[in-house]
């Protein structure tokens, strides 16, 4: 079961928190490249959460759902313009289905991490691949894990140090585990949130991908589709549900 941390005064600071991710040219590239990729049918988003990308696509046309494990990040959604009018079910996305089938899958901002084993994820992407039909996508968006960084004996990592906020990552590399660490400051106020990850590498999603009947068909290191590198610090990968030589999905 993924955690459920995105909860309470959490969700409620969830977008004052977002940092460059709420950036409006980023957000304009990211729903462009799922519209291409929804074409004319629906996407589902897996950890829609806020709707920080979920309501740019609907403003494209893109018939948008969602699965959401947190019903206060849901509540912050409805509270947008536009948040009522795009269908959330709250669940599990390892196991929970929504009704429909859909041409796009998406799960961005390295939410699979969320999901804290391999079995959890692995069942993530046969869950994606349920809902779509033959020749769907699913895309993830995920940070390449950033241990060359880490020389030998360090298990820690800060990502950002702000007056108003600070952030290190500590990692458990026997488990693929790694907690992002939050502290922000507001005024007399201090805040401290910690996130709990499971880190996972290109080639492994690749397999996960496999075992669900998908196959990659790309992967770039940002949304402006940048070639991916060994340099690369995240990337966008997208994978297709195939058919069987009888026309049935596999």
């Amino acid at each position: 079961m993924p955690q459920n941390v995105f909860v309470g005064p959490i969700a409620r600071r969830y977008d004052a928190g977002l940092g460059d991710m709420a950036d409006a040219a980023l957000l304009a590239r990211t729903a462009d490249v799922l519209a291409e990729l929804a074409g004319t049918g629906g996407a589902l988003e897996f950890a829609i959460g806020t709707g920080r990308v979920a309501l740019p696509l609907a403003a494209r046309g893109v018939q948008v759902a969602g699965l959401e494990i947190s019903e206060d990040m849901v509540a912050e959604l409805r509270a947008k313009p536009g948040g009522s009018e795009i269908p959330v079910t709250i669940g599990d996305m390892s196991a929970t289905r929504v009704a429909g089938t859909f041409d796009l899958v998406y799960l961005v901002f390295n939410s699979i991490g969320n999901l804290l084993t391999q079995a959890e994820q692995v069942a993530c992407f046969r869950n994606a691949a349920a809902h779509l039909g033959p020749g769907g996508r699913f895309l993830v968006e995920l940070g390449v894990p950033d241990l060359r960084r880490m020389p030998p004996g360090q298990t820690s990592c800060p990502f950002d140090i702000a007056p108003e906020h600070l952030g290190f990552d500590t990692y458990d590399f026997a488990d693929q585990h790694l907690t992002s660490h939050h502290v922000w400051f507001d005024g007399s106020e201090c805040v401290r949130f910690d996130s709990h990850h499971r880190y996972a590498w290109p080639a492994e999603l690749d397999l996960m991908a496999q075992l669900a009947g998908m196959d990659l068909v790309h992967r770039w290191a940002d949304w402006e589709r940048s070639p991916f590198t060994g340099e690369s610090r995240s990337h966008v990968s997208v994978w297709a549900r195939g058919t069987d030589g009888d026309g049935g999905t596999r």
